[in-house]
């Protein structure tokens, strides 16, 4: 299991949300850049960043600040949020973005979004299927930047882009987005029994290497962490086994 670190960014800053909660917002650096920087050292191979704005939105306000962290060759970066339109995708591919992220537009318009994997590598293409749970315990898919509910579940949007060659797919529980009360375990457990040949990045909630390795145990290809890895939450120590490029420890 591989960990990306995480770098949202709003009015051109590196911050977190509570929940998806625009007016709750903590901001940790004017600089995203030397955010990336700590990831790379620390051994990260790939950086998730989200363009808040764009997603909640669809204006990219952050453009500007993504094509520059983009156009480096020393990490790999996934970028979602505003991505509406094959233009954009192709747009953010060519500035040197490894992988696109598709969000809100994968649920309200899924026949177009379903096009897009004809023109490009399924590979390249991650779906954000962001979900709060019902009473009954269905994960119903959001948009809009988490602010509207669908009626659509995680599972039906699965199965409808399987056929078209979907291989990955992040799922943040968002009611535990930027909490640090743990990870929804028993979803992304059923998640990966009920496609086993998607590769799942698990988002929300992660505060401990304990976390970490039970996430590994579900099967999960990737955790996304945000918070956590801003506030130093996990020792480096913990860290290690899941960045790629980390640097074994010295003996001493």
């Amino acid at each position: 299991m591989e960990l990306i670190p995480a770098i949202d960014l709003k009015a051109g800053r590196c911050v977190r949300l509570y929940k998806g909660d625009f007016a709750a917002e903590t901001v940790y650096s004017n600089d995203p850049a030397q955010i990336l920087d700590r990831y790379v050292r620390l051994g990260a191979r790939r950086v998730h960043v989200v363009d808040l704005d764009g997603a909640r939105d669809g204006e990219q306000a952050n453009r500007g600040v993504i094509e520059k962290l983009a156009s480096r060759r020393d990490v790999r970066l996934q970028v979602g949020g505003g991505l509406r339109t094959l233009a954009r995708v192709d747009a953010l591919l060519a500035a040197g973005a490894e992988r696109v992220v598709i969000g809100s537009v994968a649920v309200i318009r899924p026949i177009e979004v379903a096009s897009w994997f004809a023109e490009i590598d399924a590979s390249r293409i991650v779906l954000a299927l962001d979900i709060r749970l019902d009473a009954s315990g269905t994960p119903l898919l959001t948009t809009h930047g988490w602010q509207q509910t669908s009626t659509t579940s995680l599972w039906e949007a699965v199965e409808r882009y399987s056929k078209h060659g979907l291989k990955h797919v992040l799922c943040t529980d968002i009611d535990r987005d930027g909490a640090l009360s743990g990870p929804n375990l028993e979803l992304y457990s059923q998640a990966v029994r009920r496609y086993p040949a998607i590769q799942w990045q698990a988002s929300g909630g992660v505060s401990s290497g304990a976390d970490l390795r039970a996430l590994r145990d579900c099967g999960v290809s990737a955790v996304i962490s945000g918070k956590a890895m801003l506030e130093n939450k996990i020792s480096d120590e913990e860290l290690r086994p899941f960045l790629p490029n980390a640097s074994s420890p010295v003996s001493t």
